[in-house]
C-alpha cells in the first residue's frame, strides 16, 4: 500500500541548523530504504525563501505503523528535526510518463 507522509520542521530558529547538521546522515539511512523501493519518492518542503522546512515522502509499506517506524527511526526524527508526521493511505490518479 502507498503511503503519502509530510514531515514538518521545528520553527525555533535553530531548526535549519539542525536539518543541516544531520542532513548527510538522513540521506545515507534513507539510500537503502529507496533502493529497496520503499521509499519510492521524497524531498524537501520549502517555505516562500526556498528554505527547507519539512520532508514529503511517497512510502510503500504494509501499514500506516510501518511508515511511522520508518519516520520515527530517521535521524532526522531523533535528532530532532522532525518535530510532527501526517501520514495518509494515498493512491496515484495519474503520473507523468518518464
Amino acid at each position: 500500500m502507498l503511503f503519502i507522509a509530510i514531515a514538518r520542521d521545528g520553527t525555533d530558529e535553530l531548526a535549519p541548523a539542525r536539518r543541516l547538521a544531520v542532513r548527510a546522515q538522513h540521506l545515507e539511512g534513507i539510500a537503502p530504504l529507496v533502493e529497496a523501493g520503499t521509499v519510492q519518492l521524497g524531498g524537501a518542503m520549502l517555505n516562500d525563501a526556498g528554505e527547507m522546512i519539512g520532508s514529503v515522502m511517497l512510502i510503500e509499506a504494509p501499514t500506516l505503523e510501518t511508515v511511522r517506524s520508518i519516520l520515527e527511526r530517521d535521524v532526522y526524527a531523533t535528532g530532532g528535526v522532525w518535530q510532527s508526521f501526517e501520514i495518509a493511505p494515498f493512491r496515484i490518479a495519474v503520473q507523468a510518463k518518464g
